[in-house]
């Protein structure tokens, strides 16, 4: 296994502008990842690749992650005049974090035998500032997982060769993996509705006739 502290350390020695974020993981049996600024992340992925002491050469896995829009409760302690003497109080203040999308990746290396190192990478926000470098040019098993994490979830992977639906047909609305996805009820596309699929197919079925 990957050191990622050590693994980042490295990384900002060589990209010493680069930000690289050590997010812990509490389940057991796992380790944290280290999540890219999106301006040196295709450079700090082809250093991980091409380094000597790394050869990251094979990422095996690519998935995307929806994160809503939330408002974080922090409890902080301050001062306060309470009947006159002033004493120590606990509030609770509310922080609202806008949600994004991210890419998560699972790099090993076959020639020296290690890894996972589990590197992230996250979009502005979830409407109008969804992109992302591809990283298809570096690990070509990246072609079709960035596909369908686009398909899916709408990340937009600049300098990806082939970036177009891979499960959704083309034309197909929205992203069927995000959270707040509302799925239609009208199945008129289903050529053999049913069960539920029926049930809510024939709320639009013409009235019948008296």
């Amino acid at each position: 296994m990957i050191n990622a502290e050590q693994t980042r350390a490295r990384i900002l020695e060589k990209f010493p502008g680069a930000t690289v974020t050590l997010i812990p993981n509490e389940a057991p049996n796992s380790q944290p990842s280290l999540l890219l600024d999106n301006v040196h992340a295709f450079e700090i992925a082809k250093f991980l690749r091409n380094d000597a002491a790394l050869q990251l050469d094979y990422l095996s896995n690519a998935t995307g992650v929806d994160f809503l829009d939330l408002v974080l409760k922090e409890k902080i302690k301050t001062k306060k005049i309470v009947e006159g003497v002033e004493k120590e109080v606990e509030e609770t203040i509310e922080k609202p974090r806008a949600g994004y999308l991210e890419t998560v990746y699972h790099l090993y290396s076959m020639t020296l035998k290690h890894g996972p190192l589990v590197i992230r990478m996250r979009t502005e926000n979830r409407t109008d500032q969804v992109h992302l470098p591809s990283l298809t040019p570096l690990w070509r098993s990246a072609e079709f997982q960035e596909r369908e994490i686009y398909d899916l979830y709408g990340i937009l992977f600049d300098g990806h060769p082939d970036l177009r639906r891979i499960l959704m047909w083309e034309g197909f609305k929205d992203h069927p993996m995000r959270k707040d996805y509302a799925e239609p009820d009208d199945y008129e596309y289903e050529p053999t509705p049913h069960d539920d699929v029926l049930a809510k197919a024939k709320r639009h079925y013409p009235a019948a006739s008296t």
